[in-house]
């Protein structure tokens, strides 16, 4: 299992973070420990999936969001 932690430019509020949970769970619907933090900048997630930088990249900016890179760590 991996863990992202990707790093999101333009979130302002909880209805933003709702935007990137659910963004999440359409990219991946098994993920788990979906969270976001606007204050922080950041989407977390984990997966059994394998998901390459661009994917990830693709997935935050269709919400209007900017994707400003992505942490793995294996769990």
């Amino acid at each position: 299992m991996t863990e992202y932690t990707m790093h999101i430019g333009g979130m302002m509020c909880g209805m933003c973070e709702s935007h990137m949970n659910d963004a999440i769970r359409k990219l991946d619907p098994k993920a788990k420990k979906v969270s976001s933090s606007h204050k922080k900048g950041v989407s977390k997630f984990r997966s059994e999936l394998s998901f390459d930088e661009e994917a990830l990249r693709a997935a935050v900016e269709a919400t209007g969001y900017h994707f400003n890179g992505v942490d793995t760590k294996e769990i």
